[in-house]
Protein backbone atom coordinates (compact mmCIF):
# COMPACT_ATOMS: atom_id res chain seq x y z
CA UNK A 1 0.00 0.00 0.00
CA UNK A 2 3.06 2.28 0.29
CA UNK A 3 4.50 1.72 -3.20
CA UNK A 4 3.15 1.67 -6.72
CA UNK A 5 3.78 -1.14 -9.19
CA UNK A 6 7.20 0.27 -10.07
CA UNK A 7 8.29 0.38 -6.43
CA UNK A 8 7.95 4.14 -6.11
CA UNK A 9 6.37 5.89 -3.15
CA UNK A 10 2.71 6.33 -4.00
CA UNK A 11 0.49 9.23 -2.92
CA UNK A 12 -2.76 8.40 -1.19
CA UNK A 13 -5.94 8.46 -3.21
CA UNK A 14 -7.17 11.27 -0.92
CA UNK A 15 -4.25 13.46 -1.94
CA UNK A 16 -4.78 12.67 -5.61
CA UNK A 17 -8.50 13.43 -5.56
CA UNK A 18 -8.19 16.53 -3.38
CA UNK A 19 -5.53 17.88 -5.76
CA UNK A 20 -7.89 17.14 -8.65
CA UNK A 21 -10.67 19.09 -6.91
CA UNK A 22 -8.36 22.04 -6.25
CA UNK A 23 -7.07 22.07 -9.82
CA UNK A 24 -10.51 21.91 -11.43
CA UNK A 25 -12.64 23.79 -8.90
CA UNK A 26 -14.90 20.75 -8.54
CA UNK A 27 -16.93 20.10 -5.40
CA UNK A 28 -14.73 17.90 -3.21
CA UNK A 29 -16.82 15.03 -1.84
CA UNK A 30 -13.76 12.80 -1.87
CA UNK A 31 -12.06 13.59 1.43
CA UNK A 32 -13.85 13.36 4.76
CA UNK A 33 -13.50 16.81 6.26
CA UNK A 34 -16.36 19.20 7.14
CA UNK A 35 -16.69 22.62 5.56
CA UNK A 36 -18.13 24.17 8.74
CA UNK A 37 -16.54 24.87 12.11
CA UNK A 38 -17.33 22.81 15.18
CA UNK A 39 -19.07 24.02 18.36
CA UNK A 40 -18.17 27.54 19.44
CA UNK A 41 -17.44 26.48 23.01
CA UNK A 42 -14.75 24.10 21.78
CA UNK A 43 -13.14 26.73 19.54
CA UNK A 44 -13.24 29.26 22.37
CA UNK A 45 -11.53 26.78 24.68
CA UNK A 46 -8.64 26.48 22.22
CA UNK A 47 -8.31 30.28 22.09
CA UNK A 48 -8.33 30.40 25.90
CA UNK A 49 -5.61 27.75 26.10
CA UNK A 50 -3.49 29.71 23.63
CA UNK A 51 -3.97 32.93 25.59
CA UNK A 52 -3.15 31.08 28.82
CA UNK A 53 0.28 30.21 27.44
CA UNK A 54 -0.15 26.46 26.91
CA UNK A 55 2.25 26.60 23.99
CA UNK A 56 5.02 24.22 25.08
CA UNK A 57 5.24 20.45 25.19
CA UNK A 58 2.34 18.85 27.03
CA UNK A 59 2.98 15.77 29.19
CA UNK A 60 3.95 12.71 27.15
CA UNK A 61 0.77 10.81 27.96
CA UNK A 62 -1.42 13.88 27.37
CA UNK A 63 -2.76 16.81 29.33
CA UNK A 64 -4.50 15.69 32.54
CA UNK A 65 -7.80 17.39 31.69
CA UNK A 66 -8.05 15.47 28.41
CA UNK A 67 -7.03 12.15 29.97
CA UNK A 68 -9.74 12.61 32.57
CA UNK A 69 -12.28 13.74 29.97
CA UNK A 70 -11.65 10.65 27.83
CA UNK A 71 -12.04 8.37 30.85
CA UNK A 72 -15.25 10.12 31.85
CA UNK A 73 -16.55 9.91 28.26
CA UNK A 74 -16.03 6.14 28.21
CA UNK A 75 -17.81 5.77 31.54
CA UNK A 76 -20.67 8.09 30.60
CA UNK A 77 -21.49 6.60 27.20
CA UNK A 78 -20.46 2.95 27.58
CA UNK A 79 -20.02 2.15 31.27
CA UNK A 80 -16.28 1.51 30.79
CA UNK A 81 -14.16 2.31 33.86
CA UNK A 82 -10.62 3.53 33.15
CA UNK A 83 -7.70 4.89 35.15
CA UNK A 84 -6.90 8.13 33.28
CA UNK A 85 -3.29 8.08 34.43
CA UNK A 86 -2.55 4.54 33.25
CA UNK A 87 -5.14 3.42 30.71
CA UNK A 88 -5.49 6.47 28.44
CA UNK A 89 -2.98 7.87 25.94
CA UNK A 90 -3.39 11.03 23.83
CA UNK A 91 -2.10 10.77 20.25
CA UNK A 92 -1.73 12.88 17.11
CA UNK A 93 -5.10 11.80 15.78
CA UNK A 94 -6.42 8.28 15.51
CA UNK A 95 -3.99 7.46 12.71
CA UNK A 96 -0.98 7.90 14.98
CA UNK A 97 -2.67 5.75 17.62
CA UNK A 98 -3.17 3.07 15.00
CA UNK A 99 0.39 3.33 13.67
CA UNK A 100 1.97 3.23 17.12
CA UNK A 101 -0.20 0.26 18.08
CA UNK A 102 0.71 -1.79 15.03
CA UNK A 103 4.41 -0.92 15.30
CA UNK A 104 4.39 -1.82 18.99
CA UNK A 105 2.55 -5.13 18.74
CA UNK A 106 3.34 -6.60 15.30
CA UNK A 107 6.63 -8.33 14.46
CA UNK A 108 7.89 -9.57 11.09
CA UNK A 109 5.55 -12.22 9.77
CA UNK A 110 2.77 -11.60 12.29
CA UNK A 111 -0.68 -11.51 10.73
CA UNK A 112 -3.19 -8.68 11.09
CA UNK A 113 -6.85 -9.23 10.17
CA UNK A 114 -9.12 -6.46 8.85
CA UNK A 115 -12.27 -6.24 6.82
CA UNK A 116 -11.96 -5.16 3.20
CA UNK A 117 -12.49 -2.45 1.93
CA UNK A 118 -10.31 -0.89 4.62
CA UNK A 119 -9.03 2.57 5.55
CA UNK A 120 -5.82 2.81 3.55
CA UNK A 121 -3.59 3.57 6.57
CA UNK A 122 -4.19 0.03 7.85
CA UNK A 123 -2.35 -1.57 4.97
CA UNK A 124 0.44 1.00 5.11
CA UNK A 125 1.27 0.61 8.80
CA UNK A 126 0.98 -3.18 8.66
CA UNK A 127 3.53 -3.08 5.87
CA UNK A 128 5.81 -0.75 7.84
CA UNK A 129 5.73 -3.18 10.76
CA UNK A 130 6.61 -6.15 8.56
CA UNK A 131 3.25 -7.75 9.18
CA UNK A 132 1.06 -9.81 6.86
CA UNK A 133 -2.32 -8.30 6.05
CA UNK A 134 -5.19 -10.82 6.04
CA UNK A 135 -8.53 -9.44 4.90
CA UNK A 136 -12.14 -10.54 4.89
CA UNK A 137 -13.99 -9.11 1.90
CA UNK A 138 -17.30 -7.42 2.63
CA UNK A 139 -19.70 -8.61 -0.03
CA UNK A 140 -22.83 -7.56 -1.86
CA UNK A 141 -24.73 -4.32 -2.01
CA UNK A 142 -24.88 -4.07 1.80
CA UNK A 143 -21.24 -5.06 2.42
CA UNK A 144 -22.03 -8.10 4.54
CA UNK A 145 -19.43 -10.18 6.38
CA UNK A 146 -19.38 -13.94 5.77
CA UNK A 147 -18.69 -15.63 9.10
CA UNK A 148 -16.99 -18.63 7.52
CA UNK A 149 -14.57 -16.32 5.72
CA UNK A 150 -13.99 -14.42 8.95
CA UNK A 151 -13.09 -17.64 10.78
CA UNK A 152 -10.77 -18.68 7.97
CA UNK A 153 -8.81 -15.41 8.19
CA UNK A 154 -7.62 -16.19 11.73
CA UNK A 155 -4.77 -18.50 12.65
CA UNK A 156 -2.24 -18.95 15.44
CA UNK A 157 -0.11 -16.38 13.57
CA UNK A 158 -2.78 -13.71 14.06
CA UNK A 159 -1.36 -10.97 16.30
CA UNK A 160 -3.97 -8.24 15.82
CA UNK A 161 -7.44 -7.76 14.45
CA UNK A 162 -8.44 -4.18 13.54
CA UNK A 163 -12.17 -3.46 13.63
CA UNK A 164 -13.42 -0.16 12.21
CA UNK A 165 -17.00 0.41 13.39
CA UNK A 166 -18.80 2.46 12.10
CA UNK A 167 -16.91 1.50 8.97
CA UNK A 168 -15.01 3.68 6.52
CA UNK A 169 -15.54 3.66 3.54
CA UNK A 170 -18.84 1.74 3.52
CA UNK A 171 -20.87 3.42 6.29
CA UNK A 172 -21.86 0.03 7.68
CA UNK A 173 -22.29 -0.85 11.35
CA UNK A 174 -21.40 -4.33 12.56
CA UNK A 175 -24.19 -6.58 13.80
CA UNK A 176 -24.09 -8.19 17.25
CA UNK A 177 -23.28 -11.67 15.96
CA UNK A 178 -20.27 -10.45 13.97
CA UNK A 179 -18.96 -8.40 16.87
CA UNK A 180 -19.15 -11.37 19.22
CA UNK A 181 -17.54 -13.70 16.68
CA UNK A 182 -14.57 -11.32 16.31
CA UNK A 183 -14.08 -11.31 20.06
CA UNK A 184 -14.38 -15.11 20.27
CA UNK A 185 -11.83 -15.58 17.48
CA UNK A 186 -9.40 -13.12 19.07
CA UNK A 187 -9.63 -15.02 22.36
CA UNK A 188 -9.19 -18.40 20.66
CA UNK A 189 -6.06 -17.26 18.83
CA UNK A 190 -4.74 -14.97 21.60
CA UNK A 191 -4.87 -11.89 19.36
CA UNK A 192 -5.17 -8.25 20.45
CA UNK A 193 -8.32 -6.42 19.36
CA UNK A 194 -7.78 -2.88 18.03
CA UNK A 195 -10.93 -0.85 17.45
CA UNK A 196 -11.11 2.25 15.28
CA UNK A 197 -14.13 4.12 16.65
CA UNK A 198 -13.66 7.64 15.27
CA UNK A 199 -17.26 7.74 14.00
CA UNK A 200 -18.72 6.51 17.31
CA UNK A 201 -21.09 9.48 17.67
CA UNK A 202 -22.15 9.61 14.01
CA UNK A 203 -24.78 6.87 13.76
CA UNK A 204 -28.12 7.01 11.98
CA UNK A 205 -31.56 5.41 11.83
CA UNK A 206 -31.52 4.38 15.48
CA UNK A 207 -28.21 2.51 15.31
CA UNK A 208 -26.22 2.49 18.56
CA UNK A 209 -22.46 2.22 18.98
CA UNK A 210 -21.31 -0.86 20.90
CA UNK A 211 -17.56 -0.87 21.69
CA UNK A 212 -16.00 -4.32 21.39
CA UNK A 213 -14.35 -3.78 24.77
CA UNK A 214 -17.77 -4.02 26.44
CA UNK A 215 -18.33 -7.59 25.24
CA UNK A 216 -17.53 -10.56 27.50
CA UNK A 217 -13.86 -11.52 27.35
CA UNK A 218 -12.82 -8.50 25.30
CA UNK A 219 -11.69 -5.77 27.73
CA UNK A 220 -8.41 -7.42 28.72
CA UNK A 221 -7.26 -7.67 25.09
CA UNK A 222 -8.76 -4.54 23.49
CA UNK A 223 -7.19 -1.21 22.58
CA UNK A 224 -9.89 1.30 21.64
CA UNK A 225 -8.97 4.24 19.39
CA UNK A 226 -10.97 7.40 18.75
CA UNK A 227 -10.49 11.11 18.15
CA UNK A 228 -12.11 14.51 18.34
CA UNK A 229 -11.69 15.47 14.69
CA UNK A 230 -14.83 13.90 13.25
CA UNK A 231 -17.09 14.55 16.26
CA UNK A 232 -16.19 18.22 16.70
CA UNK A 233 -15.37 19.13 13.07
CA UNK A 234 -11.74 19.77 13.99
CA UNK A 235 -9.96 17.32 11.72
CA UNK A 236 -6.94 19.63 11.39
CA UNK A 237 -6.27 19.61 15.12
CA UNK A 238 -5.27 15.92 15.08
CA UNK A 239 -6.23 15.07 18.65
CA UNK A 240 -6.84 11.37 19.16
CA UNK A 241 -6.61 8.89 22.00
CA UNK A 242 -6.21 5.26 22.83
CA UNK A 243 -7.61 3.40 25.84
CA UNK A 244 -7.19 -0.09 27.20
CA UNK A 245 -5.26 -2.27 29.62
CA UNK A 246 -2.20 -0.61 31.12
CA UNK A 247 0.29 -3.19 29.81
CA UNK A 248 -0.88 -2.66 26.22
CA UNK A 249 -1.16 1.11 26.47
CA UNK A 250 2.39 1.27 27.86
CA UNK A 251 3.76 -0.66 24.87
CA UNK A 252 2.06 1.73 22.47
CA UNK A 253 3.33 4.76 24.39
CA UNK A 254 6.89 3.45 24.07
CA UNK A 255 6.58 3.64 20.28
CA UNK A 256 4.48 6.81 20.18
CA UNK A 257 7.21 8.84 21.89
CA UNK A 258 9.44 8.25 18.84
CA UNK A 259 6.76 9.29 16.36
CA UNK A 260 5.37 12.71 17.28
CA UNK A 261 6.47 12.64 20.94
CA UNK A 262 3.61 15.02 21.84
CA UNK A 263 1.22 17.32 19.99
CA UNK A 264 -1.63 19.79 20.20
CA UNK A 265 -0.97 21.45 23.56
CA UNK A 266 -3.67 24.10 23.11
CA UNK A 267 -6.13 21.77 21.38
CA UNK A 268 -6.13 19.07 24.04
CA UNK A 269 -8.01 21.19 26.63
CA UNK A 270 -10.49 22.22 23.95
CA UNK A 271 -11.32 18.63 23.02
CA UNK A 272 -11.74 17.92 26.74
CA UNK A 273 -14.43 20.61 26.79
CA UNK A 274 -16.10 19.03 23.77
CA UNK A 275 -16.23 15.60 25.35
CA UNK A 276 -18.16 17.14 28.23
CA UNK A 277 -20.92 18.59 26.06
CA UNK A 278 -24.45 17.44 27.00
CA UNK A 279 -26.13 14.38 25.52
CA UNK A 280 -28.47 16.62 23.53
CA UNK A 281 -25.52 18.06 21.61
CA UNK A 282 -24.29 14.62 20.54
CA UNK A 283 -27.82 13.58 19.53
CA UNK A 284 -28.22 16.75 17.49
CA UNK A 285 -24.88 16.15 15.78
CA UNK A 286 -25.98 12.72 14.54
CA UNK A 287 -29.44 13.95 13.52
CA UNK A 288 -28.00 16.82 11.50
CA UNK A 289 -25.55 14.56 9.72
CA UNK A 290 -28.31 12.04 8.99
CA UNK A 291 -30.27 14.77 7.20
CA UNK A 292 -27.19 15.56 5.11
CA UNK A 293 -26.76 11.88 4.31
CA UNK A 294 -30.34 11.80 3.05
CA UNK A 295 -29.82 14.84 0.85
CA UNK A 296 -26.81 13.31 -0.88
CA UNK A 297 -28.14 9.74 -1.00
CA UNK A 298 -31.45 10.91 -2.50
CA UNK A 299 -29.59 13.04 -5.02
CA UNK A 300 -27.33 10.16 -6.04
CA UNK A 301 -30.32 7.84 -6.45
CA UNK A 302 -32.13 10.45 -8.55
CA UNK A 303 -29.02 10.73 -10.71
CA UNK A 304 -29.20 7.00 -11.42
CA UNK A 305 -26.65 5.56 -8.99
CA UNK A 306 -27.48 2.50 -6.89
CA UNK A 307 -26.92 3.74 -3.32
CA UNK A 308 -25.90 1.47 -0.44
CA UNK A 309 -27.36 2.13 3.02
CA UNK A 310 -25.10 4.26 5.23
CA UNK A 311 -25.74 3.82 8.95
CA UNK A 312 -22.79 5.74 10.33
CA UNK A 313 -19.82 7.98 9.57
CA UNK A 314 -19.22 10.61 6.90
CA UNK A 315 -19.72 8.58 3.72
CA UNK A 316 -22.20 6.98 1.35
CA UNK A 317 -21.26 4.46 -1.34
CA UNK A 318 -22.88 4.69 -4.76
CA UNK A 319 -22.59 2.16 -7.58
CA UNK A 320 -22.07 3.75 -10.99
CA UNK A 321 -22.71 0.55 -12.96
CA UNK A 322 -26.42 1.37 -13.59
CA UNK A 323 -25.23 4.54 -15.33
CA UNK A 324 -22.96 2.54 -17.62
CA UNK A 325 -19.70 3.17 -15.78
CA UNK A 326 -18.14 -0.16 -14.71
CA UNK A 327 -14.78 1.39 -13.73
CA UNK A 328 -15.21 3.83 -10.83
CA UNK A 329 -11.51 4.70 -10.70
CA UNK A 330 -11.65 5.93 -14.28
CA UNK A 331 -14.96 7.70 -13.66
CA UNK A 332 -13.61 9.48 -10.56
CA UNK A 333 -10.78 10.96 -12.61
CA UNK A 334 -13.34 12.15 -15.17
CA UNK A 335 -16.04 13.32 -12.75
CA UNK A 336 -14.69 16.89 -12.40
CA UNK A 337 -15.12 17.32 -16.16
CA UNK A 338 -18.39 15.40 -16.44
CA UNK A 339 -20.17 16.72 -13.34
CA UNK A 340 -17.88 19.10 -11.42
CA UNK A 341 -17.70 16.70 -8.44
CA UNK A 342 -14.91 14.63 -6.90
CA UNK A 343 -15.41 11.23 -5.23
CA UNK A 344 -13.10 8.34 -4.32
CA UNK A 345 -13.31 4.88 -5.89
CA UNK A 346 -13.96 2.15 -3.33
CA UNK A 347 -11.38 0.02 -5.14
CA UNK A 348 -8.73 2.34 -3.67
CA UNK A 349 -9.54 0.81 -0.28
CA UNK A 350 -8.95 -2.75 -1.51
CA UNK A 351 -6.27 -5.17 -2.56
CA UNK A 352 -6.43 -6.29 -6.18
CA UNK A 353 -8.82 -9.23 -5.79
CA UNK A 354 -11.45 -7.36 -3.76
CA UNK A 355 -11.03 -4.28 -5.96
CA UNK A 356 -12.64 -6.24 -8.80
CA UNK A 357 -15.77 -6.88 -6.72
CA UNK A 358 -16.10 -3.19 -5.83
CA UNK A 359 -14.86 -1.82 -9.16
CA UNK A 360 -17.91 0.30 -9.99
CA UNK A 361 -18.48 1.82 -6.53
CA UNK A 362 -17.64 5.35 -5.40
CA UNK A 363 -17.41 6.79 -1.90
CA UNK A 364 -18.87 10.28 -1.48
CA UNK A 365 -18.60 12.40 1.68
CA UNK A 366 -21.72 14.12 3.02
CA UNK A 367 -20.05 16.06 5.87
CA UNK A 368 -20.58 19.30 3.92
CA UNK A 369 -23.04 22.18 4.03
CA UNK A 370 -26.49 21.20 2.78
CA UNK A 371 -26.39 23.68 -0.09
CA UNK A 372 -23.09 22.15 -1.28
CA UNK A 373 -24.62 18.66 -1.26
CA UNK A 374 -27.70 19.90 -3.13
CA UNK A 375 -25.50 21.52 -5.77
CA UNK A 376 -23.41 18.36 -6.10
CA UNK A 377 -26.58 16.30 -6.59
CA UNK A 378 -27.78 18.63 -9.34
CA UNK A 379 -24.44 18.40 -11.12
CA UNK A 380 -24.25 14.61 -10.80
CA UNK A 381 -27.68 14.38 -12.45
CA UNK A 382 -25.91 15.40 -15.67
CA UNK A 383 -24.47 11.87 -15.83
CA UNK A 384 -27.91 10.56 -16.83
CA UNK A 385 -27.97 12.66 -19.99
Amino acid sequence: MLLDGAGRAAPTVFAEMSALAARTGAINLGQGFPDEDGPRVVLDAAHAALDAGLNQYPPGRGRPELLEAVAEHQRRFYGIELDPGREVLVTAGATEALAATVLALVDDGDEVVTLEPFYDAYGAVIGLAGGVHRTVTMRGAEFSVDHAELRAAFSDRTALVIVNDPHNPTGTVRDAATRQLVVDLARRHDAVLVTDEVYEHLLFDGAAHVPLSTLPGAAERTLSISSGGKTFSTTGWKIGWLTGPEHLVSKVMTVKQYLTFVNGSVFQPAIAVGLGLPDEWFAGLAAGLQRKRDVLADGLAAAGFSVAPSRGGYFVVADAAPLGFPDAADLCRRLPELAGVVGVPVSAFCHEEAAVEHASRIRFAFCKRTEVLEQAARQLAALRV
